[in-house]
């Protein structure tokens, strides 16, 4: 296993990544907030190579080694100087595709205002890392399309072709119109299709192999370079039309109402061939189903009474789907076919009270790379050759911090105040008794999602600086079926609040939390939910703070409009969350009610955030102002809504620290 040693020494040469200088018990900001030394590892078809992201002076890199070179070669090294690399995967042997991101304004406006948005392209180079294309760049709709990354077929017996979709101007609009509605004030509608093409991924080059319409808006493919299915999205009502194609004949084999964030919910081809498989309610719970090419019938795959299917485990080669994975405390992982299944039962004995999962794989399914995760233990990768049964690590996403310096996690139940049984996690600092700690409450983001047992870094760096973390699933959290994200709907800043508070109310009942000394602290929803608490909660915290959240409700809802279309599913999704009562609204937004708050109030938010506005930032910052609170607004240059950059993740845990410390410090 030289070519693992190999690897550590690349890291040591290149990135310094395999030990990190520490005080004990006491690692450096940076040892936090440093970008994960290493994600995405995957192998190539035939085994032979790997390639991973990896840290290079705060941005992306992409490193590719060859499986068995002789120990100290250096890998391939592709960095990311201005696109940043979002991931990578193998697409031939000898051909990968880069997936790299920027934000940036449209090149033509929308409803006369030019709108900042991440922009996706896809760059296919050779496994040297040179003799690079760039997909569709001689297109005349290359500038036009936000997204060119979503390789929908990889066809590997196919030695050159890929199948990309890709939207252009529809047929029946003459360049004069093109130019006259991309210029600003004309209207947009139906002036693209998405259309799928066959890619040469040594080329660049493109052609049509399936055209679509104004209304298409997904393909499937069968990982032959067949495409099997599509969706059509109608307006008014909204509605998804899955149509199956057969015998080159397209017909319709069902529709669902996308209205509320519902939708078809392909999630890809099933197994066999037969049938597509989608996210669909069964009981109460969110199931895998199966829908028939043929007649259209619908029927349960995988079903869990208790807790919705989160994802689907598709095979890495052809994308079909081959398991499920869901959250009860922490991820489980279910594969259909015995075979699967096995490796995965072998994979969880071989790292027991963690959380493992298979990676990625050659073809063969011969060499395997598995993740392992616990709360004090950071995403770690194993290289494991099947046929030699020799196992190795590869690397620590965060090799500078040991289980001594991180807290444990443990789940906290409890009931909210009219009953609702609501399911949250503690983290107690490393070597603290759990007895009036201070404490730092931090709702997730979403809020369609949850929180889980597993290690989060944000969440243990405070741990490691003596603040007990309590991370409450409130109503409208996902995961817990449909009456418990039901219960959530329209109820931003009211019940979903309140559990947040009761949670607050329990530590402080149990004797865990200084009721002095609690802060509390959020991202995107998050965030929302941070200011929310100070605002109309403004006894229980001592401090607030928000990254990236929503302060005013209407403005959020407008400004989506203003991005998406006032009849788009996405602006169905937000105002089934958020509701539509215009008093309500201003009522649950925190800015609008500044004068409420008590306590100081950090916000950080990065300029370049095409999630969520950094004028919901702004416009906070002088609400409190105008208030006479106490309110610091930190802009983070150059990133966006996820931290992609060291830099700034380093200033925002410092900024974090400073302020916890003035405020509920020891």
């Amino acid at each position: 296993m030289g070519w693992i040693r190999a690897v550590c020494a690349a890291f040591v040469l290149l990135w310094a990544t395999c030990a990190a200088a520490q005080t004990p018990g006491h690692p450096p900001v940076e040892a936090f907030g440093q970008l994960p030394s290493l994600t995405g590892p995957r192998l190539s078809p035939d085994g032979t190579h790997m390639l991973v992201i990896q840290s290079f002076e705060g941005r992306p890199l992409l490193a590719i080694y060859t499986i068995g070179a002789p120990p100290g070669t250096k890998p391939v090294a592709v960095p990311s100087p201005d696109w940043l690399i979002a991931s990578a995967r193998w697409v031939k042997n000898d051909r990968i595709i880069m997936y790299l991101e920027k934000n940036k304004q449209l090149g033509f406006e929308y409803e006369n205002a030019k709108q900042l948005q991440t922009f996706g392209r896809a760059m296919v180079i050779s496994a040297t890392g040179d003799d690079e294309v760039i997909p569709f760049r001689h297109n005349a709709n290359f500038g036009n399309n936000v997204g060119i990354a979503s390789v929908e077929d990889y066809d590997l017996a196919d030695p050159n072709s890929v199948f990309i979709p890709f939207y252009v101007t529809t047929d029946n609009l003459d360049p004069i119109e093109q130019a006259s509605r991309l210029k600003g004030g004309g209207s947009t509608e139906n002036m693209f299709q998405q259309d799928v093409f066959r890619v040469n991924v040594r080329t660049g080059d493109a052609d049509i192999f399936g055209t679509g319409d104004a209304m298409t808006t997904e393909w499937f493919m069968d990982g032959n370079g067949q495409v099997v299915a599509r969706i059509d999205q109608s307006v008014n009502p909204l509605t998804d039309h899955l149509k199956a194609f057969s015998n080159g004949n397209l017909r319709d084999i069902a529709s669902y109402d996308a209205t509320e964030g519902r939708g078809a919910h392909v999630l890809g081809l099933s197994g066999d061939g037969k049938s597509l498989v989608r996210t669909a309610l069964t009981g109460d719970t969110h199931a895998l189903a199966s829908v028939d090419l043929s007649s259209g019938a619908q029927t349960t795959l995988f079903s869990n009474p208790d807790y919705d299917i989160g994802e689907p485990i598709n095979d890495e080669w052809t994308g079909r789907v081959i398991g499920a994975r869901y959250e009860d405390d922490s991820l489980k992982s279910v594969y259909f076919d015995p075979a699967g299944m096995a490796l995965q039962r072998g994979i969880e004995q071989a790292f027991p009270n963690t959380t493992a999962t298979v990676v990625s794989s050659d073809v063969a399914g011969d060499r395997v790379i598995v993740g392992s995760e616990s709360p004090r233990q950071p995403l770690t990768y194993y290289y494991l050759d099947r046929k030699t049964h020799q196992a190795a690590e590869l690397g620590s996403t965060f090799p500078g911090l040991s289980q001594s310096d991180l807290g444990e996690m443990k789940p906290y139940p409890y009931a909210a105040r009219d009953g609702l049984s609501i399911h949250a996690y503690l983290t107690i600092p490393p070597g603290r008794t759990p007895k009036n700690l201070p404490v730092v409450v931090m709702p997730h983001g979403g809020p369609d999602s949850r929180d889980s047992i597993g290690f989060d870094w944000w969440v243990q760096f405070m741990a490691n600086r003596g603040y007990a973390v309590l991370q409450p699933n409130f109503r409208g959290s996902s995961g817990y079926g449909s009456k418990f994200s039901g219960a959530g709907l329209h109820q931003w800043g009211l019940k979903m609040q309140d559990d947040i508070t009761d949670g607050v109310k329990k530590l402080i009942a149990d004797g865990i939390a200084d009721p002095k000394r609690i802060c509390i602290v959020g991202a995107s929803y998050g965030g929302y939910a941070a200011l929310a608490g100070a605002t109309f909660t403004p006894n229980l915290y001592a401090c607030a703070v928000s990254f990236a959240g929503v302060s005013d409700l209407p403005g959020m809802l407008l400004n989506e409009r203003t991005r998406n279309g006032k009849d788009s599913d996405v602006i169905s999704f937000w105002q089934s969350r958020i509701g539509d009562d215009a008093a309500q609204l201003d009522a649950t937004s925190p800015a609008r009610h500044a004068a409420q708050v008590k306590c100081p109030i950090l916000l950080l938010h990065g300029d370049g955030d095409t999630t969520v506005a950094i004028a919901q930032s702004e416009e906070e910052e002088a609400a409190l102002k105008a208030a006479g609170k106490s309110v610091r607004f930190v802009r983070l240059e150059g990133d966006d809504h996820y931290l992609r950059l060291a830099a700034t993740r380093i200033q925002m845990l410092k900024e974090v620290e400073a302020f916890l410390a003035a405020n509920i410090g020891n």
